[in-house]
């Protein structure tokens, strides 16, 4: 019988694994994909929303899963049960498997208490107001944190970035600084990032602080541990990311699952785990693209293809949005950066998967027209737009 591989996750992890088992594997195995959602989101382009930019795109699983010719199970894992090859779902069902991905991503919390925390399209319109605010001068300071313990930052550059610019073309300044536990800016793509990243942010007149962990925002001041504290009006913060914690997986102290490097779960069989549920020290739509890509060889060799796994060693790809400056970002596994201006991988997209990439590039019909966010407008150059108080 065709080995049957149940994917349980419909994110960046989960369907780049579905793809490249098709590609390499073919007709050898059966998927199937396992998600509670209705939409793959695709969430970089967040830090876009609140400035007027490209809007968050929503592809539908059932759309996706019907041009592939994959069954679509819309519940959520409930718990492993190994020794059967089965999976129970919250809904009641039980799914047995050959092989399973967990790819279940994992869960964004506040990290600095009295910040806004930035984890994505549902915080659009609360980052818009502070905008807005900073325009009409009832906000005059804001800092922007890198919490202790994040492992990507990209995103909380962009939105300072993009926050300096849209008040410089208005001719507006307002104090504006990047708060970050890191030595350099994006320190995880290496010197000639940090260099590149620190000119951009001096440029914007945004003050640069690292080496600085910060604690919580309360009484008008970003308090920051042994540095003491200054003054701020608002504040915006990335999240920390907890694990799922599968139940009948193996899992760390903080819920995610030990694979090894061919991201098999250590101490079960038939089970592999991509994307943020895995407890590789990043936490990147690119590099859990690679982790599927490596994921799928391994069941695609299993299942007779020719194909030969290579273990997962992580390049990490970043594209820097920074108002009307774009940053192409890469960092080798021996060491060796570049940044750019120039395209450095194709497609240019925010989430460099070599499978997912291309599809989505060729599928933007199934994609519904954005809905309206119901978030403020930005002023524009010209001084259009609306403002309201924050909620």
């Amino acid at each position: 019988m065709t080995p049957r591989v149940l994917i349980a996750g419909g994110g960046v992890a989960g369907l780049e694994t579905l793809l490249a088992l098709q590609a390499l594997a073919q007709d050898r195995v059966r998927s199937e994909l396992l998600a509670p959602e209705r939409h793959f989101t695709y969430r970089p382009l967040a830090v876009t929303e609140p400035f007027g930019g490209a809007r968050v795109q929503r592809f539908p699983l059932e759309a996706i899963g019907a041009d592939r010719g994959v069954e679509i199970h819309r519940d959520a894992l409930a718990r492993v049960l190994p020794d059967d090859r089965v999976v129970e779902t919250q809904g009641g069902r039980r799914l047995a498997y050959d092989t399973l991905v967990l790819a279940l991503g994992a869960r964004p919390v506040e990290a600095l208490p009295g910040a806004l925390t930035f984890r994505g399209p549902q915080d659009t319109a609360r980052m818009q107001e502070i905008v807005a605010r900073l325009q009409e001068g009832t906000i005059e300071r804001l800092a922007f944190v890198v919490p202790s313990g994040t492992t990507w930052a990209l995103p909380l550059y962009e939105l300072a970035l993009q926050t300096a610019a849209v008040l410089g073309a208005v001719g507006i300044t307002r104090k504006l600084s990047l708060v970050t536990p890191e030595r350099s800016p994006l320190a995880a793509f290496g010197r000639e990032a940090g260099l590149a990243v620190k000119s951009l942010l001096a440029e914007a007149g945004v003050v640069l602080r690292t080496g600085s962990i910060a604690e919580e925002v309360a009484d008008g001041r970003l308090w920051m541990g042994l540095e003491g504290s200054f003054p701020v009006d608002a504040a915006v913060a990335l999240p920390r990311l907890v694990g799922p914690r599968p139940r009948g997986v193996p899992c760390d102290p903080l819920g995610f699952v030990a694979v090894d490097e061919l991201t098999r779960v250590l101490g079960l069989e038939g089970v592999h785990a991509v994307g943020d549920v895995a407890a590789h020290g990043a936490k990147q739509g690119g590099l859990s693209a690679q982790q599927a890509d490596v994921a799928a060889a391994v069941i695609a060799a299993a299942a007779g293809a020719p194909v030969t796994p290579s273990p997962y060693r992580p390049v990490l790809r970043g594209l820097l949005l920074a108002g009307t400056r774009t940053r192409y970002l890469r960092h080798e596994p021996g060491g060796e950066s570049e940044v750019s201006r120039e395209l450095l991988w194709w497609p240019p997209t925010k989430i460099a998967g070599r499978y997912l990439s291309p599809y989505l590039a060729a599928h933007l019909d199934i994609a519904p027209a954005p809905e309206a966010s119901g978030a403020i407008p930005v002023r524009s150059a010209a001084g259009s737009g609306v403002t309201a108080p924050l909620r």
